[in-house]
């Protein structure tokens, strides 16, 4: 019997049985089952697993990191077990740091599920795992899009300055743009789509409904007036934030018509019935609401960065590690993907992005002051060039977090990279996705250097505070690399912050 299986067999027995499941499919890292009944699960006799690294109860989804690969096949082998033929996989990567198959890994894995089953639901915690669910499958397609979209700005400005020729360049820029339009241009349908398969709608219903916000077929000279100020509406008017809400409404209506519509019926009357109500609430009611929301958000969030200048810098790059920590960074997204919209760059995101760095640079500081600490030392090594390249769950929960003060002398040193972002101005990123290093072909309007500024401004910040006011000295000690180290348990880690 392969691991896999075996592992399969003591999942089974952990969870209540295999009655106790409604559905068994997986991630790139987890296997995620949706209970009947969650109390009959025994989370630390699955803890104790072989190959079983870290356990996240969410509600009546039950996640079990196993690592890449092994989540595919062990979720499977359950459904083997359950008679079930096809295994859903979802694209969705929370565990990134488990594509490097070091001790780093599973450290940070395990600290990062105990951390996260110890925190207390509530609803907006649910609100950004709702957000999460809707833009992570997006997230390859914004990077992808991004860098063509910035080679495709060098072009234009290599264009206008002169110095090579529209004629020779001309038709590599029309198709770069092309190309990237194929994602920007239609946000709103793929949103919609992915908002649907969360709230439980039809998801070709969802596309349908988020394309209502382009008003497709509205004459210019004789356009749909808003109800509230009496002017035209604008086509996209709204953006992401109204193909959310039109879609949640969407599943609402859906839902409450397949209960009343007879079976015989429902094919016909539930989607007409549903785009038409959805669709007039949309266009009269949610794009004029959402459009005036969007708006005020993209020019609040701009005019605090323009007034604020390094002081909103250092405050946000130093406050977002904790948003991370927490999983709350996810309702940023579509903020991001609004001022992208309305200006074509994010100003925010390379600010936020410092976070990251600073944690770089505490950690260098912790490697050479701890040298001596060969566990510690270890996990260092294994965690830095993903978090140099903006992957920063390994240095969260496995170097930093655990020891209490570097995870705070990183999160200042944040700030002063964020401080000199928000000092030069009016540097933004043209896709989400990455940050760190990798972030920065992603900058709009060649101002990469000011970035990279930033980021050695917050690599600096997070070294020398770090050195000089956050090692603790049980960290110091010298251990052997596998004999008990200075890296604390999880409730050790919460009582030190």
């Amino acid at each position: 019997m392969s691991k896999e299986k075996m592992m399969a067999d003591q999942i089974a027995e952990r969870i209540g049985g295999l009655t106790n499941t409604s559905k068994v499919y997986n991630c790139m890292t987890r296997v995620r089952i949706d209970l009947n009944d969650p109390s009959q699960v025994d989370v630390e006799a699955l803890k104790a697993i072989d190959g079983v690294l870290g356990v996240v109860e969410d509600g009546n989804n039950l996640q079990i990191i196993v690592g890449p690969g092994a989540s595919t096949k062990v979720a499977t082998a359950l459904n083997d077990l359950r008679g079930v033929s096809h295994t859903e996989q979802i694209q969705e990567n929370l565990d990134p740091e488990l594509t490097q198959s070091n001790d780093v890994s599973q450290r940070a894995a395990s600290n990062k599920a105990d951390f996260k089953a110890k925190q207390k639901d509530n609803g907006f915690k649910r609100f950004t795992r709702i957000i999460a669910s809707i833009f992570v499958p997006l997230i390859p397609a914004f990077v992808g899009a991004g860098i063509i979209g910035g080679i495709a700005s060098i072009i234009q400005n290599l264009i206008t300055s002169g110095n090579i020729s529209a004629e020779n360049w001309g038709q590599i820029l029309l198709v770069l743009k092309i190309i990237q339009s194929g994602l920007f241009a239609y946000l709103n349908i793929y949103v919609g789509i992915n908002a649907a398969k969360v709230f439980g709608a039809t998801e070709g219903l969802g596309g349908v409904v988020a394309g209502v916000i382009y008003l497709t077929g509205m004459a210019p000279e004789a356009p749909l007036m808003n109800i509230f100020s009496g002017q035209p509406l604008s086509p996209g008017q709204g953006g992401i934030i109204g193909v959310i809400f039109a879609v949640y409404l969407l599943s609402i209506v859906e839902k409450w018509l397949r209960k009343v519509i007879p079976n015989s019926l429902d094919i016909i009357v539930t989607p007409t019935i549903a785009l038409l109500i959805t669709g007039l609430i949309t266009i009269f009611l949610i794009m004029p609401l959402a459009g005036v929301i969007s708006t005020s958000l993209v020019g609040t969030v701009n005019k605090v960065l323009e007034v604020g200048g390094a002081v909103a810098g250092f405050i946000l790059g130093a406050t977002f590690l904790p948003l991370v920590m927490f999983g709350l960074h996810q309702i940023l997204t579509p903020v991001h993907i609004e001022m992208i919209s309305s200006t074509g760059a994010t100003n925010l995101l390379p600010i936020l992005a410092m976070a990251g760095a600073g944690q770089v640079g505490a950690a260098i500081a912790l490697w050479i002051k701890a040298r001596k600490n060969q566990q510690l030392a270890s996990m260092i090594k294994g965690a830095l060039p993903v978090g140099i390249l903006g992957i920063g769950e390994p240095l969260i929960y496995a170097v930093t977090l655990p020891l209490g003060r570097p995870f705070i002398t990183a999160c200042l040193g944040g700030g002063v990279g964020g401080a000199v972002i928000g000092a030069l101005g009016n540097i933004g990123a043209t896709a989400i996705g990455p940050s760190g290093v990798a972030l920065i072909p992603l900058i709009a309007n060649g101002r990469w250097l000011g970035y990279v500024f930033g980021l050695l401004a917050a690599y600096a910040g997070g070294f020398v505070l770090t050195y000089l006011f956050g090692v603790p000295h049980e960290a110091t000690l010298a251990t052997e690399l596998h004999g008990s180290s200075s890296n604390l348990d999880v409730n050790e880690m919460l009582n030190n912050l």
